[in-house]
């Protein structure tokens, strides 16, 4: 399996949708959904909805079991983007080498286009058609597992943890509930949501779950090292700002030798809970290892 054609194939896919989830808007409400368009279209990697994807066809389901969600995924993604570029977060001024959020449109407009693509997610996974096919169970746990991962009990927790914790010295332990929640969060939700909507045992759930912590995990270390050795024109943001604004990193406590030991161990132990699946979870495996390969 090439990967490069297989996140291009699933990116179209989710891409068409988002478009017919987010159209454009005309009148009073156009200045809101062109904020939150001009975010959700700005070239994402689409990592978590492809995530979700391909989890589900390891499962043995395919792409239309999971769509909605998918969407609803990168809509919640994007929107963290958003808040977490403001003045009041991270401050940032670029983003996938474009201005950000509240640059082109003001603080309160970015604010408010993330507040909109949250909502959004939620009314794009709650239709009739998610329901049908999932049934009410697997579709009621899907919607629980989504608003866990993007809430207090997730990455929202997560950012308020990053926020409070700048510029002081914490133990791994903390870090590593840090980076779980703000990032692992809802990538591991990608998984297991994919999961379940592919029709996984509770077993198989279980074992892609895992796959999915150790992902959420492996991303986040992958971003720490990234930002220091990492092209800020390849990444479309500056590279070095976590070292300014004194971010708990892993460089930053364990240095970027041990960094890169313990990234390559836990993608080595998010392969590992694959073996069942066997070829169905190929693209499983090349995205855990493309983290480490990626230099954006």
């Amino acid at each position: 399996m090439e990967l490069k054609q297989y996140l291009l194939e699933k990116r179209t896919i989710i891409d068409q949708a988002l478009h017919e989830y987010m159209p454009q808007m005309s009148g009073p409400k156009e200045e809101l959904f062109k904020a939150m368009g001009y975010s959700l279209f700005a070239g994402g990697k689409r990592l978590r909805p492809i995530l979700c994807i391909a989890s589900a066809e390891a499962a043995g389901g395919n792409h239309e079991d999971v769509i909605p969600v998918a969407c609803a995924l990168e809509m919640i993604h994007t929107y963290s983007l958003i808040h977490d570029d403001l003045p009041a977060m991270d401050d940032d001024d670029m983003r996938r080498g474009k201005a950000t959020n509240h640059i082109v449109f003001g603080d309160a407009m970015a604010i408010l286009a993330g507040d909109g693509l949250l909502t959004e997610a939620f009314k794009v996974m709650s239709c009739p058609e998610l329901l049908k096919r999932a049934g009410a169970e697997r579709f009621q746990r899907v919607i629980e597992i989504v608003a866990a991962a993007s809430g207090p009990h997730g990455m929202v927790a997560g950012q308020a943890l990053d926020i409070r914790t700048e510029g002081k010295k914490i133990d791994t332990g903390l870090m590593e509930i840090i980076h779980e929640h703000k990032t692992g969060a809802l990538l591991k939700a990608s998984v297991t949501t994919g999961a379940i909507l592919g029709g996984a045992s509770e077993k198989d759930i279980k074992s892609l779950d895992d796959y999915g912590k150790n992902i959420g995990l492996a991303f986040q270390i992958s971003d720490d090292i990234l930002d220091i050795e990492g092209d800020s024109e390849k990444m479309g943001k500056p590279a070095g700002s976590d070292i300014e604004r004194g971010k708990n990193t892993y460089p930053a406590i364990h240095g970027m030798e041990k960094s890169k030991i313990i990234l390559r161990e836990i993608i080595d132990n998010a392969i590992e809970t694959l073996e069942a699946f066997k070829e169905r979870a190929e693209p499983l495996r090349q995205i855990a290892e493309y983290i480490i390969e990626r230099r954006k």
